[in-house]
Order: structure tokens, then sequence, then C-alpha cells
């Protein structure tokens, strides 16, 4: 069992990691995306009705696929008014029980995001705007972030429970 949760571990911290530092790229796509926004209202005189929506859904990808190496790398908010001062075992504890709350937060997040992609692509959904994209793409990729963060999830469990148990993963 503790092979397979290592090997586990390993796979997606591994996974996270590399989709997180492809992540950290989209920025400068929305970047991109928001300068083209600029430049046709201002220098062409010919508003871009997509750009806004555009930044909107890459700012979601940005969040939520980038959100599983921000955990992994322990670069989310946390507040830390006593937590620095804890033993690594009480830190430990700690992170177990926000983890299993986190955990369940996640499934439900999943399920509804499942939910409202199954309904997106049945209905041909689109956003009320005048560009009027499809939404199953953005829906999709929600889903797939808050998968990958589940999956991170369950990964920084079993490091917790091995710093409680003083095993090395």
């Amino acid at each position: 069992m503790l092979k397979a949760a290592s090997v586990y571990v390993k796979v997606v911290d591994r996974f996270n990691y590399f989709i997180g530092r492809i992540m950290m790229y989209s920025l400068f796509v929305m970047i991109a995306v928001l300068l083209w926004s600029t430049l046709s209202k201002q220098i062409f005189v010919v508003p871009a009705y997509w750009t806004l929506e555009m930044a909107q859904f890459l700012l979601v990808a940005y969040y939520l696929v980038g959100g599983p190496y921000s955990m992994q790398m322990g670069s989310h908010v946390r507040m830390d008014l006593f937590y620095g001062e804890w033993s690594d075992r009480k830190k430990a504890w700690v992170d177990c029980f926000t983890v299993i709350l986190l955990i369940f937060y996640l499934g439900v997040m999943l399920y509804g995001g499942i939910d409202s992609t199954s309904y997106a692509l049945e209905y041909n959904e689109r956003a009320p705007s005048l560009w009027r994209p499809l939404m199953w793409p953005v829906k999709a990729v929600m889903c797939f972030g808050i998968f990958l963060m589940l999956l991170q999830a369950i990964s920084e469990l079993i490091k917790d429970v091995a710093t409680l148990r003083k095993i090395e993963i």
C-alpha cells in the first residue's frame, strides 16, 4: 500500500507540476488578448467584442488549472496567524482535517461542474453576450481543473498522513 501511495503522489505531483508550469505562461496569452482589445478600440476604432469574454475564459483556466500547482508549491493563501509557529506534526494534523474538507468541497464542485458541462453540451448553451460563444469548452476546462485539484488534495493528504506516521514518501 505504501508503494502505491508513493507512486500516486509522484505521478500526481509531477503531472500537476508540468501543467502548472504551462499555465504560468497562459497569463501572457490573456495579456495579449486584453492588449488587442485596447488596440482595436483605440487605434482601429473597431471594438473586439470577443476579447473581454475570452480574457475571462483564460482567467478561469489560469486559476483553476494552475491551482493544483499552487497547492503543491505551498503558495496558496493560508491564514498564518498560528500555523507558522506549529510543529510539523501539528501542521500535518490540521492539514489532514482541512484537506478532508477540501476533498468533500471539490467532490461537490466536480459533480456540479460535470452536470453543468453535460447540460451545456446537450442544449448547445451559449453565453448571453454579443459574441455568444459556446459554454461547454470553458466548463470542461473548469471540470478538468477541479479534477486536478482533487487529485492534488488527495496527494497532499497522503503526504500529511505520511508525516504523521513518520514515513518517507
